[in-house]
C-alpha cells in the first residue's frame, strides 16, 4: 500500500490532519446546523480538496481517482458529513464536459472553485436570448450552502442528442435561494437542502450533458464521470466503517460490564465478530480500489474502458457502500449499549453509513444493471 503521504498527493496532509483533530469537538455544531460551518468549508478549500481534480492547465493538481478517494475515506473515518461534502471536489471531472473557453472563465481566479449540484427533477428551460431560462426547485443540494457555483438539471434543447440524459445548467450560487429543509437520520451535516431558481438566464456554453464527454483528453477526464460520482459517495461508507472499527478497538480494552463480565476485548464473541468485520471491510475495499486503479492504469495507456470495466467500477462502488453500512452495523451490535446514546461515535457512524447506499447512484437497481452487463443485455441510459 502507498504511504500516507502518497495517499494525500496533491492535498495538504498537515491541513487535513489539523481539520480531523478539530472535527470531533464540532460534531454537535455541524449536526445542529444541518450544514458545514463556513470555516470548515474554507479549511477544506485551503487543504486543496477542491483543486485536487482540477486540470493542471487551470492550476489544479489533477490527482488520480484512487488518490482523491483515499483522502475522502480518511475524512469519513472521523466525520462522514464532512467527507460527503468534500467528495464533491470530484466535480471538476464532471464539469470538464463544459467547453474549454467556459472552463478558462471558471478557473480564471484560481482552481479552488466549489461546486454543488441538484439534478432532480430536471425542469423545463425554454430558450431565450442569451441561453436557457431556468426556474424551478431541485432537491439534494449537498454542500450548496458553501458553494461558489451550482448546477441544476434542465430539460432544455441540447445542441446534440443527450441520449436521454439531462442537461446541467451551471450558474453562480448567488443566483439561487437555498431552502433549508434537510431533516434526516444520518449525514445531517451535509446541508443537502432544496435549491430554488427563478428566471435565471444561463448561457448555453455554461450547460453540459450529465455524464457527457469531457472537453479534456487527459486520463483523469476520460475516466467515466458517472461511475466516479458513485464512487466518491461509496467511499464515505468505507471510511465510516474504518472509523467505527478503530473506535471500538480503542474502547474495547477499557470497557467492562456493569454485571462484572470481562472487558469487551476479552470476550470471545467480540474477538470473533471484530475479526469478521475487519475481513469484510478489507475485502470490499480491495475490490473497490483494485477496480479503480486497474481502470485508471488502462486509461493512462491511451486505451478506452470497456463496458464491462465500467460496470466493475459501478458494481464495486455499490458493494462498498452496502458493505460499509453492514460493518458499521456489526460494530454497533458488538458495542452493546454504548452505541445507543446520541453522543456515541459508533452510533453516529452507523446512522451516517446507512444513508450512503440509499443514494440513487448506489441503489439496488445498480446491481440489476451490473447483471444486465454481465449477461450482455441493454441497460438504462447513464449506465454502461
Amino acid at each position: 500500500m502507498a504511504s500516507n503521504q502518497e495517499n494525500l498527493a496533491g492535498v495538504s496532509q498537515a491541513r487535513i490532519d489539523a481539520l480531523l483533530a478539530e472535527l470531533p469537538a464540532r460534531r454537535d455544531e455541524i449536526t445542529t446546523a444541518g450544514r458545514l460551518p463556513a470555516d470548515i468549508v474554507e479549511k477544506l478549500r485551503g487543504a486543496g480538496i477542491y483543486r485536487a481534480m482540477v486540470a493542471k492547465r487551470f492550476g489544479g493538481e489533477e490527482i488520480s481517482p484512487a488518490q482523491f478517494m483515499q483522502v475522502i475515506e480518511k475524512i469519513a473515518a472521523v466525520d462522514a458529513s464532512v467527507a460527503w461534502v468534500a467528495s464533491f471536489g470530484f466535480s471538476a471531472t464532471y464539469l470538464s464536459a463544459l467547453p474549454i473557453s467556459t472552463l478558462e472563465k471558471m478557473y480564471a481566479e484560481g482552481p479552488d472553485v466549489i461546486f454543488a449540484g441538484g439534478i432532480f427533477p430536471p425542469q423545463p428551460a425554454p430558450r431565450v436570448d442569451g441561453g436557457y431560462l431556468v426556474s424551478g426547485r431541485w432537491s439534494w443540494g449537498s454542500g450548496s450552502t458553501g458553494a461558489d457555483l451550482v448546477g441544476v438539471g434542465i430539460k432544455g434543447e441540447a445542441a446534440n442528442d443527450t441520449g436521454g440524459l439531462p442537461l446541467i445548467a451551471v450558474m453562480p450560487a448567488s443566483k439561487i435561494t437555498i431552502e433549508e429543509n434537510w431533516d434526516v437520520d444520518g449525514l445531517k451535516g451535509t446541508g443537502s437542502h432544496d435549491m430554488v431558481a427563478s428566471e435565471v438566464v444561463v448561457p448555453e456554453e455554461w450547460t453540459f450533458v450529465r455524464g457527457g464527454k469531457s472537453s479534456l483528453d487527459e486520463p483523469l477526464y476520460r475516466y467515466p464521470s458517472m461511475a466516479l460520482a458513485a464512487q466518491v459517495l461509496a467511499v464515505v461508507a468505507l471510511g465510516a466503517a474504518r472509523g467505527s472499527i478503530d473506535h471500538l478497538m480503542d474502547m474495547a480494552a477499557g470497557r467492562g460490564s456493569i454485571t462484572g463480565a470481562p472487558t469487551l476485548a476479552k470476550r470471545a464473541f467480540v474477538q470473533a465478530d471484530l475479526a469478521k468485520a475487519e475481513a469484510k471491510l478489507r475485502s470490499a475495499r480491495c475490490y473497490f480500489f483494485d477496480s479503480t486503479e486497474r481502470s485508471y492504469a488502462r486509461l493512462e495507456t491511451g486505451d478506452d474502458l470497456s463496458r464491462e470495466e465500467i460496470m466493475s467500477i459501478r458494481l464495486a462502488a455499490t458493494h462498498a457502500a452496502r458493505t460499509g453500512a453492514e460493518v458499521c452495523h456489526d460494530i454497533y451490535r458488538i458495542s452493546g449499549t454504548t452505541g445507543i446514546f446520541t453522543a456515541s461515535t459508533i452510533g453516529r457512524q452507523l446512522q451516517d453509513a446507512l444513508i450512503v447506499p440509499q443514494h440513487a447512484f448506489l441503489s439496488e437497481g445498480t446491481f440489476t444493471s451490473a447483471g444486465q452487463v454481465l449477461l450482455g443485455q441493454e441497460t438504462t441510459p447513464g449506465y454502461p
